[in-house]
């Protein structure tokens, strides 16, 4: 039997305690432990991106990180995107806006990718955007529409005057 280790986290905004087997990825602690099933198991091998959220203020494939690795950090994921939820994070529609999908198993990976682009760049190029997206794999598209989705999210984010941040923490839950 293994030993179980006691992690406290910040997930979208709220505390969240749990205590986890230590070979838990944290792709399953937030699908199975937590039901964030918005973020996708693709491959398991770091080579997708379906599994990408943000980890302290950077993109990390979550399939390759351990739950415990994440003890005392931050994590955002596709559903803590939008601080309104009733609207759609400027990103969310940028991608909804330009067909950036089709069947839509990559897309929270990609938009939390772009979410650490353009948090960190301004005006990027379409040669940056390809580079910065080329760890998120699409089997769908031609990635064209991604990357005038990437565009529009840019101008969206500029325009709304939208702060990338992540939420501040509310409240415990076990």
């Amino acid at each position: 039997m293994v030993e179980k280790k006691h992690i406290s986290l910040t997930v979208n905004g709220e505390k969240k305690e749990a205590d986890v087997e230590p070979r838990l990825l944290l792709v399953h602690y937030l699908r199975d432990n937590l039901g964030l099933t918005g973020t996708h198991v693709g491959c398991d091998t770091t080579n997708c991106g379906a599994c990408t959220v943000i980890l302290d203020g950077r993109a990390v494939k979550s399939c390759t990180v351990l739950a415990v690795q994440a003890n005392g950090k931050r994590v955002l994921t596709i559903e803590g995107l939008s601080p309104d939820k009733n609207r759609l994070h400027p990103i969310q529609k940028a991608f909804i806006d330009k067909d950036a999908f089709q069947c839509g198993y990559c897309t929270s990976g990609m938009i939390m990718t772009t979410f650490a682009i353009l948090k960190k760049h301004k005006k990027l190029t379409e040669e940056e955007i390809r580079a910065a997206l080329s760890g998120n794999l699409c089997r769908c598209t031609g990635y064209d529409n991604i990357v005038d989705a990437v565009k529009e999210a840019e101008e969206n984010v500029e325009e709304e005057g939208i702060e990338l941040e992540e939420p501040e923490p509310v409240r415990v839950r076990r």
